[in-house]
This record gives C-alpha cells, structure tokens and sequence, in this order.
C-alpha cells in the first residue's frame, strides 16, 4: 500500500511541475537540446566525444558522492575540479580548435562575415580550376609524382601561407604550372600548393601531420599523413597523390578516400566548389556571340 502511495506521490510532483512549465522553459529546454546535439555532432570522430564521456561520467559520479556524502571522495573531486577544466583545455586543444572552427563555418556565420570576406571566383573560373586540377592530378598519377594541393576554402590557411619556405605565386591555374611545382628536382616540389579563390595562390607550404598518427595504416606516407592533417585543423579539401603508386586521395574532414580516378575526382571537386552550369554556358555563349556576328556580316558582304 505504501508503494502504491510513493508512486501517486511522484505522479502528483510530476503533473505539477509539467503545469508549471512555461513559454519560456520549453525554449529553455529545446535550445539546450538543440546545444547538446550539435555538440554531440561536432565531436564525432575525435578525442573530444571521449572527453565528454568522461566529463558525463564524472558529474555523475560527484552526484552519487554528494547524495552518499563521502567526505573524502567530495575532497578529491572538489579539487579536481578546480584545476579540470583548466587541464582539458590545454590537452584538448586542438579538439577544442577544430570545434570551434567548424562553428564558426557554419551557414549563418557565413552570411554574417560575407560582406567583409573577399569576392568569390565565378563560376567560370571555378570550372576551369577544376579541370586543371583533375588533369594535373590524372598527369601526375601517371607519371607517379608526389603532390600535395591544399584547396581553401572558409577557413583561411594563413598560418601555412606566412611561413619562411612557403612562396606566394598567385597565378592562374595550368596543368603546366601545378605539374612543374611538383617536378621532383623543383626547389618547391616537397611542400603544398595553396589554391585560393581558385588561383595557383602559393607553393612549398610546410602542412603539420595528423595527431592520429597511431589509429591510421602504417603504409600511409608523410604526405598523406599531412593531409588528413590539413583537413583535420581546416574545412580545407586536400588531394594527395602517391610518389610511390601514383594513387590519388582526397583528404577532408580528418577521412582519407584513396584510389580517385578522373571523373570521381571532378565530381568531389565539383560537389566542395560549386559550379551553376548555366551561368557558365551563357558566359560562353556570350562570348562566343561577336564572333558569330562577325562571320555572319562577312559573309553576308562577300
């Protein structure tokens, strides 16, 4: 009988705390859902969904010591805690960094640092630069040249670009030029190309490997290993080609896909540097229109 009024009682507290809920609770609690959520998706794949597991597990832990009131459990996690958060953040840095980042890439602070930020490339220079790519890329397979070409795209790679051996180019893209940087008896042929607002922007970028060192294939070469690095602390797109097989991969997020051919390299292109094709067809057609005009009046006249 007694359990039966435990239970009534409980249901009773609980219909008035769900009548006393308000607008503003039920906001309350979907954004901090909402928080968790995308908290929860931006730690995917890192160190830092482990920390959470461990922070979760020791606020639960704090709960029972408190509830259990041991004094020298609640001592040891009391201080603990005083200098917890501080130790997570520097051991968690570059977690914490990434996070941050991708936070900062996100649709709507996008459109708020879009009318500082510099002007795009159109449509018709994204195509061209990747078709400069592939080709390049497909050349150098072919020839089993080593490359690294580091695609920005929001975050600005600055931190690479400003280095003593990196060397600022800003050129239009060629198969040629991309071909000729990676040459394995160029000055520049170790480091990264740069691809900004789809230009040949700089050259021998010194890219810092990943942090996953032990968790990747053994086989993986310093190359690849700096790309996934580069995509680990940028949204950057990275392709890597192989010096010793020739394999094409593409770097993003922190995941490596290898054994790109031609086509399926250009889709990825195309797909991460959107291209409105019919902008680019009327371009083309207008250009092409005084030429057309031209031939017309000649030969109208003969």
């Amino acid at each position: 009988m007694e359990f039966f009024e435990y239970i009534s009682d409980i249901m009773q507290n609980f219909i008035r705390i769900v009548q006393s809920i308000g607008f503003f609770d039920i906001l309350d609690i979907l954004l901090l859902t909402i928080v968790i959520f995308y908290l929860l998706k931006l730690t995917e794949e890192t160190r830092a969904k482990q920390l959470l597991k461990g922070i979760v597990l020791l606020i639960a832990l704090y709960v029972v010591v408190q509830i259990c009131q041991l004094k020298a459990m609640t001592f040891l996690l009391d201080n603990f805690l005083q200098v917890g958060i501080l130790a997570i953040l520097i051991v968690f840095q570059p977690e914490l960094r990434r996070i941050l980042e991708k936070v900062g890439r996100t649709r709507m602070m996008s459109a708020l640092t879009q009318s500082v930020t510099e002007r795009a490339p159109d449509d018709a220079a994204r195509l061209k630069c990747i078709n400069v790519i592939a080709d390049a890329c497909m050349s150098l397979h072919d020839s089993k040249t080593g490359a690294l070409i580091v695609i920005e795209r929001e975050t600005k790679l600055g931190e690479i670009i400003e280095k003593d051996n990196c060397i600022v180019i800003d050129a239009e893209p060629s198969v040629q030029l991309l071909c000729n940087l990676f040459f394995n008896k160029a000055p520049l042929h170790d480091g990264a190309v740069i691809i900004r607002n789809s230009r040949i922007y700089a050259a021998g970028g010194f890219v810092q490997n990943t942090t996953r060192d032990q968790s990747l294939d053994p086989s993986l070469g310093s190359r690849h290993r700096a790309a996934i690095g580069a995509s680990e602390n940028s949204d950057a797109l990275v392709i890597v080609v192989s010096e010793e097989t020739g394999t094409v991969s593409i770097a993003l997020d922190g995941q490596l896909t290898r054994n790109m051919n031609a086509q399926s390299l250009r889709e990825v292109l195309a797909k991460y540097m959107p291209i409105d094709q019919k902008k680019v067809r009327k371009k083309d057609k207008r250009k092409r229109l005084p030429e057309r005009d031209d031939s017309a009046r000649r030969s109208a006249e003969k």
